[in-house]
């Protein structure tokens, strides 16, 4: 999206950092201990002089140069901002120049309303003016004149009902948009829904009361990601936190196993992590296991999705015929063949594998697990070492 050069303000001597923003995740810890160097990088204090701005899509963040910015500020703007369309991004960098913004803070304030003013560019072309009026009043809530028609009819309405204001860009109607501050300096707000999001919080100090002074954060991320994210909401320890659980992935099995807001916030992002390239069928999987070997927390369900290439699991079957019928003709495991379909045994195929794995029929199919270990032992930190242990102090009983 963007690239800076960010200098100490009271010490240039030190050097310059070039940040890229968004900042790539496996990237951010190492761009934290560079600014670092140059004695910047803080939490929350605006301690990055903003020395040059490189940006092809987003020019207005150029009237960011010469000023104070905080890392996590640009990143969160550079997130923003990359998840714009090419028409968002010129509603962003029209309303820049149209309400005179240089600030970061500002800036971060007007990536949530720019969205809702129109920009004509091309007067020449009023129907798709008007149609993309149409489509802006409708995604932002803008009541409109009742029997309106979309074309060129709306936009002539939308130049003569309201005033125009002439930027590089374009000619800026604000339709009755207000720049609301959300940004307070300190707790960065929320907004995107990252592709990669599995779950995603509110955090704040034990007993804060108000939702403001809550950091929103999604899962997975890095720990010194969460680290800063408590100490912007003034969370001493991990003992004197409370969660609010605002959306997931997982399917209800797992969230329900969760409970979010009593669990550990760094257990529940090292769930996520180890889910990072889940499918949505291995979602499902893994809320049928879940519902199977019933775990009880966050650290059991990280055990789960380690090992889910351990369990079998057939979707939609609720008996033993539609369990053979999966098998037989969906597992990929045999070769079916349509014209002996009268002659398959579905039914007893499916009895003889429940006896022989012992996995029984839950809401969203069958499953069954097949590791070396019990489900209570899997469930355990360290499984493989406590079974290494096991084996050992067996050999060791026999021995003597």
């Amino acid at each position: 999206m963007f690239k800076a050069s960010l200098e100490n303000n009271n010490s240039p001597e030190l050097g310059t950092v070039t940040v890229e923003f968004p900042i790539p995740e496996a990237q951010y810890e190492e761009t934290i201990r560079a600014l670092n160097g140059i004695q910047s990088g803080a939490v929350v204090e605006q301690d990055c002089f903003v020395a040059d701005i490189g940006t092809a899509d987003c020019p207005a963040l150029e009237r960011l140069i010469g000023t104070m910015a905080n890392v996590d500020e640009l990143d969160w703007l550079g997130k923003q901002l990359e998840s714009f369309d090419r028409y968002e991004l010129l509603q962003f960098n029209a309303a820049a120049e149209r309400f005179n913004l240089s600030s970061v803070g500002e800036m971060i304030d007007l990536s949530r309303s720019s969205r809702e003013i129109t920009v004509i560019s091309d007067f020449n072309d009023l129907e798709n003016v008007g149609k993309r009026h149409h489509l802006t009043l409708l995604t932002t809530g803008v009541p409109e004149e009742q029997g309106a028609l979309v074309g060129t009819e709306t936009a002539q309405r939308l130049i003569a009902g309201q005033p125009g204001h002439v930027t590089q860009y374009g000619v800026v109607y604000d339709n009755g948009m207000k720049l609301e501050q959300a940004y307070d300096g300190r707790h960065l707000p929320q907004s995107w829904w990252a592709e990669n999001c599995l779950i995603e919080l509110e955090i704040g100090a034990q007993g804060e009361t108000d939702k403001k002074k809550f950091e929103w954060v999604q899962l997975p991320t890095s720990q010194i990601k969460l680290e800063r994210a408590m100490l912007r909401a003034g969370i001493p320890s991990c003992g004197e936190m409370q969660i609010l659980f605002s959306g997931s992935r997982f399917s209800d099995e797992v969230d329900c196993t969760l409970d979010v807001e009593h669990g550990s916030l760094f257990e529940l992002n090292r769930l996520c992590q180890i889910c990072s390239n889940f499918k949505e069928q291995d979602f499902v999987k893994l809320g049928a296991v879940c519902q199977m070997a019933k775990p009880a927390c966050a650290a059991n369900i990280r055990q789960l999705a380690e090992n889910l290439d351990q369990c079998d699991f057939a979707p939609d079957a609720h008996t033993p015929e539609e369990l053979g019928k999966y098998m037989i003709r969906r597992s990929g495991r045999y070769e079916y063949d349509e014209k002996l379909k009268d002659f398959y045994n579905y039914g007893d195929y499916g009895v003889e594998k429940m006896l022989r794995e012992g996995g029984e029929f839950v809401d969203r199919g069958y499953v069954s697990y097949h590791g070396a270990l019990t489900l209570e032992e899997l469930m355990r930190d360290d499984p493989a070492e406590s079974y290494q242990q096991e084996q050992e102090a067996n050999m060791e009983g026999m021995a003597w």
